[in-house]
């Protein structure tokens, strides 16, 4: 099938270059990229005022399949990835059972084939049960083809077991995904310990949670020289220590996710659970250095901890709900809005994010636009202006502490494997 995309500015991190351009996709495969191709297609889609940039990866996401279905399917997920602009999820492995083999693997792996939209790469635990006692099968896993490790949802306490998974990682080639708490440090904490929630008389879970995690995981990564990732940082602290890793020579990347970058714990609504998640929502001067982290490419990656629940689990108060909340729809939005729109990333800066930068730690070949590349694409309008609306999304989850927020940026069509999976 021909597939083309007239009339829009292509973005290309690969290569850093911007430019106005038509994209010829043939057999999933990107075959010509150039002004004003005249070419008849099997279909076109007209890209006019939009930028056609790499599908957007995400490198964490919570699918609650398997055992949580009636929060989120596979399904479910993978439309919900394919409305905001995501071409390949990265599916945490904290299900029920958890991803601690290579049947689990296999399960997702082949439900997210058949049904044929997004790409799901499913993660593996790091040890049997996420219990913290016995390593999982990862070789089997590899096997099976996770794409990282993660005890995602909690920390391997046990420093010794966690620097043998990390010299399996580096055997195996395949970066550790780390979720960084301190479990013994969190004394029932719901959100940010700080004066704002002080005054809600909500328990607080304070930095120091995150920065001690960061910091242990760090060594482990430099003694071992796995490739560390380090999942939705929180705190200014982290910024630092990730800097000083990298000028060291440590092989640690990190990510930040929206909701860090844009809310404070100022702005929770006291009881919304829609404002609970973990890490909790920081200080300003935390949102203030994430940001400057992203700016200065400190911080390589935005991804979303995409976090379904049901109304129900959300609606019995801060202090009860379980953590997390949704982002595969608001985040495209949420980056221009918060960052874009404000000066601190470019577009291409965008793209390098949220695409380039995941591809290259998860060992992808996707994240560029270039010929002879596979044709994971996104048609993204960064000037369309709407409300999110809760109803709109095609997540089961509808937790989400920015309903009725007016933003900027709207995918118009994602296009994987050169198939046209979502279109406005």
């Amino acid at each position: 099938m021909l597939l083309l995309i007239k009339d829009g500015t292509v973005i290309n991190p690969g290569d850093k270059t911007e430019r106005e351009a038509d994209v010829l996709v043939e057999n999933g495969v990107i075959k010509k990229i150039a002004p004003k191709l005249t070419i008849k297609a099997d279909r076109v889609i007209d890209a006019s005022n939009c930028y056609v940039m790499p599908g957007f990866i995400d490198m964490h996401v919570h699918l609650r399949d398997p055992g949580m279905e009636h929060k989120e399917t596979v399904e479910t997920g993978v439309r919900a990835a394919v409305h905001g602009g995501f071409t390949t999820v990265v599916a945490m492995p904290n299900t029920k059972p958890v991803v601690d083999n290579g049947d689990v693997v296999n399960y997702v792996h082949n439900k997210a084939k058949n049904i044929g939209l997004a790409h799901v790469l499913q993660a593996g635990t790091v040890t049997k049960g996420q219990r913290g006692e016995a390593l999982s099968d990862i070789e089997g896993m590899v096997e099976a083809g996770i794409p990282a490790i993660s005890e995602d949802g909690k920390s391997v306490m046990n420093a010794q077991l966690y620097r043998e998974a990390m010299t399996l990682a580096v055997k195996y080639d395949i970066p550790v995904l780390a979720h960084c708490e301190d479990i013994s440090m969190v004394n029932g904490g719901v959100v940010n310990a700080d004066k704002a929630t002080e005054d809600m008389r909500l328990r607080g879970i304070s930095n120091a949670v995150e920065d001690v995690i960061v910091a242990r995981d760090i060594v482990l990564a430099k003694e071992t020289g796995a490739s560390l990732h380090l999942c939705h940082c929180s705190t200014k602290d982290s910024v630092k220590m990730v800097q000083m890793a990298k000028e060291e020579g440590v092989h640690v990347t990190a990510e930040v996710c929206p909701h860090h970058f844009t809310l404070t714990s100022s702005d929770i609504k006291e009881n919304d659970a829609n404002y609970k998640m973990n890490p909790p929502l920081r200080t300003i001067e935390d949102v203030q250095a994430l940001r400057e982290g992203l700016k200065a490419d400190i911080m390589d990656v935005i991804a979303t901890d995409h976090a379904p629940h049901t109304a129900i689990e959300k609606g019995v108060g801060i202090r009860k709900a379980p953590f997390g909340i949704v982002g595969l729809e608001t985040a495209a939005s949420l980056v221009v809005t918060e960052l874009v729109d404000k000066g601190w990333l470019t577009m291409m800066q965008m793209a390098e994010k949220m695409s380039y930068n995941p591809a290259k730690i998860l060992g992808l070949e996707k994240g560029v636009v270039e010929e002879g590349k596979p044709a994971d694409l996104v048609v993204f309008d960064a000037k369309k202006e709407y409300v999110v609306d809760p109803e709109d999304f095609y997540s089961r989850g509808k937790n989400t502490p920015f309903a009725g927020k007016a933003v900027k940026g709207m995918v118009m069509a994602t296009v994987v494997n050169g198939r046209i999976v979502f279109e406005r």
